[in-house]
């Protein structure tokens, strides 16, 4: 149960030391990753390559075609999975809680391999209208699709519960993962290859043709959430005490519902599925700094983009000329630092 007063440091001194902390380790990790890789750049190279875009030469290309690209999806991705995660977190008042509860990376998950496995006989028309956009089309609307199913199922009226809401994710998650084990079971080995690629999460192949309609939907739903975050600090004491305060609590609910699904539903279409960002950058913040959502929500955006840049440059280099799927080296990171924070919080908390 999150708590308003949970926070093991001066709130104002970490508030200020993590917001400087993140924002020049931003940008440090975005200049490494644009000077990293198959063909690494020098530091001065790269400046004027960055500054004067008229140059065409082979490095030219590595930074504008693909790396920045590349990077900027990385980064608003990260931002927008970690926004989600804390207005998730918040509604379910639950730090355990994460976008996956709503139906939103199975949806997604379904659209995609529905595409793959089908894109040759039931969906060939979609296919061949959609190219390359059909993939991450696909993903988007069964994302929609089944968040509207849960939504519909868990609704009562004009009202939701959160408890409703969850038992009804539970129940259409496992009917979709049946449905996509199916696809998986009829699937040729190319079509396999490709869905479970698809599903360990990967930003290559992306140009910023491609990529602009996913990043101005994130860039939209993460200034929704912003702009939710005083209700969201009331809605922590309770929900009747948020409705004696004047927050229309439904209300709220439906918007994080919405904000959430368009969000993570945009990334993971045009990214795939890229688990633990959302879960535990969120967690580690409000660890730090207490769970006041002005502060909250704009560091755990930074420290999303942040933390998928970095695994990124390490998907990218750490097998060359392969690479790693992203959502590997989320968790690897995640997954101890998570650890290490968790047991430092109770040894502080027994002493």
């Amino acid at each position: 149960m999150l708590v308003l007063n949970q926070s093991l440091i001066p709130e104002q001194t970490a508030r200020k030391l993590l917001i400087s902390l993140l924002v020049v380790c931003s940008v440090s990790v975005a200049v490494i990753a644009l000077a990293l890789g198959g063909v690494d750049i020098k530091l001065t190279r790269l400046f004027r390559i960055l500054f004067n875009p008229e140059v065409t030469s082979l490095e030219h290309a590595v930074i504008w075609q693909i790396r920045l690209p590349r990077l900027v999806l990385a980064m608003f991705v990260g931002a927008g999975l970690a926004a989600c995660g804390a207005a998730m977190q918040a509604i379910f008042r639950n730090p355990l809680a994460d976008p996956g509860l709503i139906g939103i990376s199975s949806g997604a998950a379904l659209g995609a391999i529905a595409t793959i496995v089908l894109g040759s006989t039931l969906l060939s028309g979609f296919v061949e209208n959609y190219g390359i956009y059909a993939v991450p089309m696909g993903a988007f609307i069964g994302c929609l699709a089944i968040c509207a199913i849960i939504y519909r199922l868990s609704s009562n009226g004009n009202r939701f519960t959160i408890v409703s809401l969850l038992l009804a994710g539970i129940a259409v998650n496992a009917i979709v993962g049946a449905v996509i084990g199916i696809l998986t079971m009829i699937s040729s080995d190319e079509q396999l290859r490709d869905l479970t690629f698809w599903s360990m999460g990967s930003l290559a192949g992306n140009s910023f043709k491609m990529i602009v309609p996913a990043l101005c939907l994130i860039v939209l739903c993460c200034i929704g959430i912003a702009r939710l975050a005083q209700p969201l600090n009331l809605y922590l004491l309770g929900e009747q005490q948020a409705k004696h305060l004047g927050i229309n609590v439904i209300s709220l609910k439906k918007k994080v519902f919405v904000y959430t699904a368009l969000c993570t539903g945009a990334a993971v279409a045009i990214t795939g599925i890229i688990g633990f960002v959302g879960f535990i950058v969120p967690h580690i913040v409000r660890l730090l700094l207490g769970p006041d959502h002005r502060y909250l929500l704009p560091i755990s955006m930074l420290g999303g983009a942040m933390l998928l840049s970095l695994a990124d440059i390490l998907a990218r280099t750490l097998i060359l000329p392969s690479e790693l799927p992203i959502g590997l080296i989320t968790s690897a990171i995640g997954g101890p630092f998570f650890l290490i924070m968790l047991f430092k919080t109770y040894r502080i908390k027994e002493l």
